[in-house]
């Protein structure tokens, strides 16, 4: 019986649900097609007039593929795990995630964020990415923009905005080479989970759970459950810009985060060396960060 990959139909999504069926079938020694890839089409990928946060949020990228998953339509789902809540159904386990890609932001319209004009309109509708741009360059415009890769880059081509920040990891798993600047995670903090790979399956179906931790990487594991736990901790929302990313290094997690107003003015930060597995002291430090903010930044969570 081939298993059935449930995954969202934009390109960049079945891109990364092709690598992960040529992962399976290498691991598993099984011919190529054997994994069958099932695209749906979600709400978030019907809305495109509007800003997620707005009409649902990240629930938008994935739940019709949840709904799918749990009645047995598919055996297991691929999402880009920045894209999924930080709470999940109990029915869905996060049986595996790949290695993690180029976790960076890529600047397309200019060499760096220095160098925008003044006043350039620069499109996004991620408030993580609109408040560091206004903390940074409070006199850039943000634009919302939506659509896929190619949507935003031709909107950039064509004069709509001047520039847009994209995920390099993104980009690269498209074939898309030398288009924009990559900004260093140290400008530009990423959103928690970006440039990961995650799959999800049934909690119950310890047949497929077996099957997909054999391509999972360890590593990167540790390094997102020490994210999610972070923004589970916040209470967050798709209103709430927040920046999250664990590095392993030397054997512990160097765990960096951030939390902004919409407008940017306002920002907490801390950063821990933490152990691998550790969830306890990413949520800690988001509670711990929430008591020390300013009201701006306090009213868009809520911590449970």
């Amino acid at each position: 019986m081939a298993l059935k990959l449930g995954t969202r139909g934009s390109p960049l999504a079945l891109a990364q649900a092709r690598k992960v069926a040529s992962a399976l079938e290498s691991a598993q020694r099984w011919p190529a097609g054997y994994v069958e890839i099932l695209p749906f089409t979600t709400s978030g990928d019907r809305i495109q007039d509007r800003p997620l946060a707005d009409v649902g949020g990240k629930g938008l990228w994935t739940k019709e593929l949840d709904r799918a998953l749990i009645e047995g339509e598919v055996h297991f789902c691929v999402h880009s795990m920045k894209d999924v809540e930080s709470e999940r159904p109990r029915e869905i386990h996060l049986a595996s995630v790949r290695p993690r890609g180029d976790m960076r932001d890529r600047l397309i319209g200019a060499n760096s964020i220095d160098e925008l004009p003044q006043g350039a309109k620069v499109g996004t509708s991620s408030p993580r990415r609109a408040a560091q741009l206004r903390s940074m360059r409070p006199d850039l415009q943000i634009v919302p923009i939506r659509g896929n890769v190619e949507t935003r880059l031709k909107k950039v081509e064509h004069g709509e905005v001047d520039a847009t920040l994209l995920a390099s990891a993104g980009l690269k798993r498209l074939g898309i080479t030398g288009v924009g600047t990559a900004i260093p995670v140290e400008t530009l903090l990423p959103a928690p989970g970006q440039a990961v790979i995650g799959i999800e399956c049934r909690t119950d179906d310890h047949m497929v759970q077996s099957v997909l931790s054999t391509i999972s990487n360890g590593i990167t594991f540790a390094a997102i459950n020490a994210e999610r736990a972070f923004t589970r901790a916040l209470g967050g929302t798709c209103h709430s810009p927040v920046a999250a990313l664990a590095i392993f290094d030397d054997g512990q997690l160097n765990f960096r985060a951030q939390i902004f107003s919409e407008d940017g003015t306002e920002i907490v930060e801390d950063k821990a060396i933490i152990d691998c597995g550790d969830e306890k002291t990413p949520a800690e430090m988001a509670r711990r960060m929430l008591e020390k903010a300013p009201a701006s930044i306090r009213s868009l969570f809520h911590p449970a």
